[in-house]
């Protein structure tokens, strides 16, 4: 199947994220505070200039983590100097619920590319649009993973978002926290432009449009194959 959405891994695994690159067949990274943690990165600084010493071709997000605009600001600055790149991740709100558009518009119009993050309704996406600098680059990222975790389909949202960013040529619409194969499909119909995957999805992604029918055939054989593997007997 061809698609139009671009493939961006999600993780923060240097050596699953140096393997993905070798690749070649995902068009950017994101990263964030949480994966970080439980890859274990300690020196965050230190983690983001080993990537950038050898993915210095395609699009890499790193996230800010004050909680405060003024320090998130600076934090902005410093991280976007890292490389050319280099995509800032703002977060929508700040732990309080205080909108980041401000901040959001402040750095956008001088050219600071953004990675607008942790998005969930369109009101929110509204809001993020009249913020950004038409003129810069800029992705907007909808968490459509954790929006059907709450028992709603994404797909009308990511649909709605996609309008609503009609006016930024230079926006472009993710689908976010991805949890199946599916959600690349389901991301590449909604029209988004990038996907994010972890690498567990990544490792399926030879399964698009595979024979239902030898899918069967390979699920049976595994079950007999792990049943004489345990020695079970009836």
């Amino acid at each position: 199947m061809k698609l139009k959405v671009k493939l961006f891994a999600d993780g923060a695994n240097i050596n699953e994220i140096m393997s993905v690159y070798g690749q070649g067949f995902v068009s950017g990274f994101t990263t964030n505070p949480t994966l970080m943690r439980k890859a274990g990165i300690r020196d965050y600084e230190e983690f983001a200039r080993e990537l950038l010493k050898s993915i210095n071709d395609l699009p890499i997000s790193f996230e800010v983590f004050s909680d405060d605009f003024p320090s998130m600001e600076r934090e902005a600055r410093k991280i976007s100097a890292w490389g050319d790149n280099v995509y800032v991740k703002i977060p929508i709100t700040n732990t309080k619920g205080e909108s980041s558009s401000e901040l959001v518009t402040k750095l956008s119009e001088e050219g600071i590319k953004l990675n607008v993050t942790a998005i969930l309704t369109t009101g929110q996406v509204r809001n993020i649009s009249k913020a950004l600098f038409p003129d810069t680059p800029s992705i907007v990222s909808v968490f459509a993973g954790r929006i059907a975790d709450t028992g709603r389909d994404p797909v009308p949202i990511m649909e709605e978002s996609l309008k609503i960013l009609t006016h930024l040529p230079k926006a472009e619409l993710l689908w976010a926290s991805s949890r199946e194969l599916l959600n690349i499909i389901q991301a590449d119909r909604a029209g988004c432009h990038i996907i994010t995957i972890t690498n567990d999805i990544l490792k399926k992604i030879t399964m698009i449009d595979k024979d239902l029918e030898e899918l069967s055939l390979d699920t049976v054989r595994m079950f007999y194959s792990d049943a004489m593997a345990a020695g079970y007997r009836i």
